[in-house]
């Protein structure tokens, strides 16, 4: 939920800052802010080893993607859109994330849909339709919409390439993601004659990087990830466009087009139902051996400990290498990095 509402202020607040700045360097800004965040905040803790299993050689390719299009195409994308789309509505059109996510994770990775959920994704496709149309444009289509639309594309991307990630520290992999891909936007746009704003401008950026778009929303995100799977993280953050709307309207004096209106409750039905989705049958866990941050008061973590292996965080967590046996059970789940099995069609 917090996720939610922090990622619903990033169309809004973001459009505060244009003008102040080219639009390439509030983009480097904006992930540096999430970078710098998040590595203050992995500096800050202690006995991190402890707790979180680092990204390895295996994940690299991963964190190559998510840096790409999470932390490049996607934040230059939206603030090249953002002017030529009302702040509410842009935010609404946000919720196509949803859908992208949940489609790649179904067609590339396999995670089971339900009929429900697909029916929650009709809905949402339905109301982006209405708030991209616009008859005085080419085509019939507002491109500043379409902008938007493929923002979210990139973050489903970035979403299902950070779900291969979620076991892994997630500090680290915010703080490389954005200071990397800060880092190369920032060049882009010195090389393009842009300048750095003042330092206000350029501390609110960052502030709104670290907050909203990746640093803290990041963080929270890949640890949802890790418990839910790509797909169902994408569905509960369905909710985030709402608080985006209503940040949108207290900040900003224009209205939406009048298609905003019809779109909203169609908008409203699909997170609905993306959000209260369940899922439950028997299901085989195959031998592994892995490493992750781990409780042992679930299901799957009834492994001995070694002599070795770091002791247990107030909060009953710890990470090391640990063995699964095979197991076939039935319970509610997601799919997590426990739960990515077949479903029968």
């Amino acid at each position: 939920m917090i996720t939610a509402v922090l990622i619903g202020g990033s169309a809004p607040f973001t459009k505060l800052l244009i003008g102040g700045t080219g639009p390439l360097a509030l983009a480097a800004l904006v992930s540096l802010g999430s970078g710098a965040g998040a590595l203050l905040f992995s500096l800050a803790g202690t006995r991190r080893s402890h707790m979180e299993a680092p990204p390895g050689r295996k994940e690299i390719p991963w964190l190559i993607g998510v840096t790409i299009f999470g932390g490049i195409l996607a934040p230059v994308t939206l603030i090249q859109s953002l002017p030529g789309t009302p702040a509410a509505t842009a935010a609404l059109l946000l919720n196509f994330e949803a859908v992208a996510t949940t489609l790649i994770a179904a067609a590339v990775f396999r995670e089971s849909v339900s009929r429900r959920v697909w029916i929650a994704l009709g809905c949402i496709t339905a109301s982006c339709i209405l708030l991209t149309r616009d008859p005085a444009a080419g085509f019939g289509l507002s491109l500043p919409a379409l902008g938007v639309l493929l923002t979210c594309l990139f973050w489903a991307v970035d979403n299902n390439m950070g779900q291969r990630l979620s076991a892994k520290d997630p500090l680290i992999i915010i703080s490389v993601k954005g200071l990397v891909a800060g880092t190369i936007t920032l060049i882009f746009a010195l090389a393009a004659g842009e300048h750095l704003p003042d330092p206000a401008t350029a501390a609110a950026a960052m502030a709104v990087g670290f907050l909203c778009y990746g640093g803290l929303t990041s963080i929270l995100f890949l640890l949802a990830l890790r418990g839910i799977g790509a797909a169902r993280a994408g569905s509960l953050l369905a909710i985030s466009p709402f608080f985006g709307v209503l940040f949108s309207l207290a900040l900003f004096a224009e209205l939406p087009a009048g298609a905003f209106y019809a779109a909203l409750p169609v908008m409203a039905a699909g997170a609905w139902l993306l959000v209260s989705e369940e899922h439950a049958h028997l299901h085989r866990h195959p031998p592994v051996v892995h490493e992750h941050r781990h409780r042992h008061d679930d299901l799957h973590h009834d492994h001995p400990h070694a002599t070795g292996d770091p002791p247990l965080s107030p909060s009953g967590e710890h990470s090391h290498l640990h063995e699964h046996g095979e197991i076939v059970h039935e319970h509610p789940h997601q799919p997590d990095i426990h739960h990515r099995h077949p479903h029968r069609r």
